[in-house]
């Protein structure tokens, strides 16, 4: 793997399809993809877009333009079939779980050899059996290590190109792998993540878990990258480049959680790309009993520390726009003077942005309300997590004025409820409101509390550390800004 050439076009072959959300504002323009931007073309440049509208990439132009609007997030590759077998070895790491790990080597067939890892199982001979019957090949370590240092163990097997990692508790969907493996036909791609969603559950937390799965990133599909709506991807179902690993290192063996995470962002550091292809499915097993839900929430949380020391701005856990802040934090105040001039100065900066990159200025009434919109959803979410009781503090104050007190307790209690209702709303889950809505607040308090404990044991608060958006730049005809998006670091594993 050539690290150095991270400036090579898409190789010819190679389609591109346009996300739903990139918007044509003329023949040469093009606005989208994440972080927000908008694409000027030279009179090169648009040739070279009617090349990729009507065929596979042909030329050079052709391939650096479709380089940079698939990193860009405007459109994604499509690669070509792939030309003789895959050269692919699946790993599983598994403690104990005998039967789940029946039913995913069941789910995997053998179409690709396998490696289960047993990391320290107090029954080995059962997952010894479950091994051989599956014609799997079992390696097993005498101490627990983790995730990582299983993975680890069982790279160490491996001479095939590919390694397909997937977790004990999952069951794939049939040819996965060979869904995802043509995306490698690309020198420069390092690993690729297929949807994680939940199997279908029975109990109330499970039923939850359906919907608001910790490992599922949702159905956009893209370029994985550090600070944008596709941050990481989970490693319980990812195919990687084995040589990507050793060139940067392999799974932290000190990380109990967020391993994989820490994984993905040192591929992208050394200018690899990981993508994500939500139209392919590997279902997971998220627990069925709310202790153990909020548990593994906590867990997950107290993972943010030790990340954020290695990978600082990987993904803060709010983006805000200072107008958009300001707008929430006075109506939280129950004055409708100052909230209505900072809504208003927020109108005003949006205008004067979208006039810097020749935009219309007739959208920035609707462009600001989208981000108030996406501020108060985050900024309630942060809240939720880390001010928990400064919400409900808002909540319960008195005013001398009736009419402020008012609009102060209903602000803070849409701040509280926004996420949830939002969330049923977009979802539809298997669950009554009232009990999504109280499952989701205790799962945002929970992951709150890890990330909490995370930060004293580590010393640092870059975890709880809100980010406010950079002014737009323009970068070779394209000018970019983060004031659309709302990263955050909430979930990771």
């Amino acid at each position: 793997m050539n690290t150095d050439a991270v400036n090579i076009g898409l190789p010819q072959g190679f389609s591109i399809e346009f996300d739903p959300e990139t918007v044509w504002v003329d023949d040469g323009t093009l606005r989208g993809g994440s972080p927000a931007r908008v694409l000027r073309l030279s009179a090169k440049g648009r040739a070279a877009l009617a090349e990729l509208r009507t065929g596979p990439v042909r030329s050079p132009a052709g391939a650096a333009l479709a380089r940079r609007l698939t990193d860009g997030g405007l459109a994604h590759p499509r690669p070509p079939e792939p030309a003789g077998d895959l050269s692919v070895t699946v790993v599983i790491p598994v403690k104990d779980r005998a039967e789940e790990l029946r039913q995913c080597l069941a789910a995997l067939g053998d179409a690709h050899p396998i490696v289960v890892v047993d990391d320290g199982s107090e029954d080995p001979e059962a997952l010894l059996d479950t091994a051989k019957a599956h014609s799997a090949e079992l390696v097993r370590r005498q101490t627990r290590g983790g995730p990582a240092a299983a993975r680890n163990t069982g790279l160490a097997a491996v001479d095939t190109e590919l390694v397909a990692f997937i977790d004990s508790d999952c069951v794939p969907t049939p040819e996965w792998i060979e869904a995802l493996a043509p995306h490698f036909a690309d020198p420069l791609v390092a690993a690729v993540a297929p949807r994680i969603v939940s199997l279908e559950a029975t109990t109330a937390a499970g039923r939850y878990g359906e919907v608001a799965g910790s490992l599922d990133m949702g159905t956009a599909q893209g370029r994985v990258t550090p600070g944008t709506r596709i941050s990481y991807v989970p490693g319980a179902a990812l195919i990687v480049r084995r040589n990507a690993l050793r060139d940067i290192g392999l799974f932290d063996e000190r990380l109990r959680y967020g391993e994989d995470a820490d994984l993905i962002w040192r591929l992208h550091e050394a200018g690899l790309r990981i993508r994500y292809e939500p139209a392919v499915r590997v279902y997971h097993r998220e627990p069925e009993r709310w202790i153990a839900l909020l548990a593994r929430r906590f867990h997950y949380g107290a993972a943010a520390a030790p990340l954020a020391r290695r990978h600082p701005t990987a993904v803060p856990p709010l983006v805000v726009h200072p107008w958009h802040a300001a707008t929430v934090l006075a109506a939280l105040t129950g004055r409708v003077a100052p909230t209505g001039l900072a809504f208003g100065a927020s109108v005003l900066a949006t205008r004067r942005t979208l006039r810097r990159i020749d935009l219309p200025a007739e959208e920035a009434p609707r462009t600001a309300v989208i981000g108030l919109r996406q501020t108060w959803l985050g900024l309630g979410r942060f809240m939720i997590q880390f001010t928990g009781p400064g919400l409900a503090v808002l909540l319960a104050a008195r005013d001398a004025k009736p009419a402020r007190r008012r609009l102060r307790r209903a602000a803070a209690a849409s701040l509280l409820l926004g996420t949830p209702v939002t969330a049923y709303l977009t979802t539809r889950p298997r669950l009554d409101p009232i009990r999504f809505a109280l499952g989701q607040l205790a799962d945002h308090t929970a992951y709150g509390a890890g990330v909490w404990a995370g930060c004293l044991r580590h010393r640092t608060l870059v975890p709880i550390t809100p980010t406010l958006v950079r002014p737009p730049r323009r970068i070779g005809g394209a000018a970019t800004s983060s004031a659309a998006e709302r990263p955050t670091s909430e979930g990771l594993p």
